[in-house]
């Protein structure tokens, strides 16, 4: 399908469903007797039940399958700051995935504030209702302080999907590919372009891995210690990577380095660049809709391993691999938190969806229809979260 027929379908499409996700009812309410138990007088029961212990909650409401999907509307796609009415089709999208990927109710709410008091407030205020909040589409560096005092003040997980869900299939991915072409992820350079939320967080659980030569490359080039005008996050991540100390561009950094990871624009990759890697490198160039670099362009210079986040080619890095498994496996077992210890269980359960003699320059990685992903994600999930002392059942 070409862009114009995509446009014109989407639109059409989104008209008749007149939004993504709809309540339904569970209990059915047939007659006076129905009717009394699933409202007056009935309900007052379970009410008087939580009253006594709000933890009851879990048992006599639906909030142990519910995720709230939260937005400003300040990073939308590829569209920026559109604000939280223009964001909403992405919140039910993301609803409806985590209903018919992995039976988990979601609810979008689109905060008409851009301010971060007011935005954590609002969340504290309504986390009652839900078992988890999946924070979405809300622009760096304001999403990291977000979601860090949500983590600090919510007994439920908060998981920032741009961030965290990015970082787990890229790392899931990026270890299939390092064990199929023969490189430790300890020794390899790793390079990337973007050092925004996504990459930050990437970069993060990759060094949590083992990785120990990770240099970021943002709109000034290289990210080096003490370079003027970093963010504090960008900041603190500088003393922890570059280890070489490189300075320069995109391009310099990429000379000889084993692993390109493109969270940026496109284009920005030439196979030059590509070239001047070492040999049998693996680029994932991510930028949506346009990658860094093509991957036939990339192959066709090189590269052992290309993946992109885009569906017409092999090797997807696509949230969808992530967030439900994780959210169904934090929510089964009533989770505090989701930890990084989880997200790493996560990164092993899919990784190992493929085996070593199934592994290809065009299979790292399950496709996201795969349906053996949802179960295998939330069992190790589920399983981690019992290790570290965060479930609750």
């Amino acid at each position: 399908m070409d862009n114009t027929d995509m446009v014109k379908t989407s639109l059409d499409q989104h008209e008749r469903w007149q939004g993504k996700v709809e309540v339904v009812s569970r209990a059915s309410i047939e007659t006076p007797e129905d009717l009394a138990v699933a409202y007056t007088p009935g309900v007052a029961e379970p009410c008087r039940a939580i009253a006594a212990d709000p933890e009851a909650s879990w048992r006599y409401t639906r909030r142990g399958n519910l995720v709230a999907v939260v937005t400003d509307g300040s990073a939308v796609l590829g569209l920026g700051n559109i604000g939280p009415e223009a964001g909403m089709p992405v919140m039910e999208g993301k609803c409806a995935l985590f209903k018919t990927f992995a039976d988990v109710d979601a609810f979008p709410l689109c905060i008409r504030s851009q301010d971060v008091d007011e935005i954590v407030r609002t969340v504290e205020l309504l986390a009652g209702s839900f078992g988890g909040i999946n924070l979405e589409d809300i622009a760096a560096p304001r999403c990291f302080e977000i979601e860090r005092r949500l983590k600090a003040s919510c007994d439920i997980p908060v998981f920032h999907d741009d961030q965290h869900g990015t970082a787990v299939v890229v790392c899931a991915a990026l270890k299939n590919a390092c064990a199929l072409v023969g490189k430790n992820l300890e020794t390899a350079r790793v390079v990337f372009s973007g050092a925004g939320a996504a990459g930050l967080s990437i970069a993060r659980l990759l060094m949590r891995m083992g990785a120990r030569d990770v240099t970021l490359c943002d709109v000034d080039g290289v990210v080096y210690a003490g370079r003027p005008g970093l963010s504090d996050d960008l900041a603190a991540m500088a003393q922890a990577t570059n280890p070489r100390d490189i300075r320069g561009s995109l391009a310099d950094a990429l000379v000889d380095a084993d692993v390109l990871i493109g969270v940026s624009v496109a284009g920005i990759v030439s196979q030059d660049m590509v070239r001047s890697m070492a040999p049998s490198p693996i680029v994932f160039a991510m930028a949506n809709p346009d990658p860094e670099i093509m991957p036939d362009a990339a192959l066709a210079a090189g590269a052992a391993v290309a993946a992109t986040g885009r569906s017409d080619f092999p090797n997807q890095i696509n949230n969808l691999l992530a967030f439900p498994g994780i959210f169904k496996g934090a929510l089964e077992v009533r989770a505090r938190d989701i930890s990084e210890g989880m997200l790493l269980a996560a990164v092993d359960a899919i990784a190992g969806l493929i085996a070593p003699g199934d592994r290809s320059a065009c299979n790292i990685i399950p496709d996201p229809f795969d349906s053996r992903v949802v179960p295998a994600v939330a069992a190790a999930v589920a399983e981690r979260a019992r290790e570290e002392g965060l479930a609750r059942a």
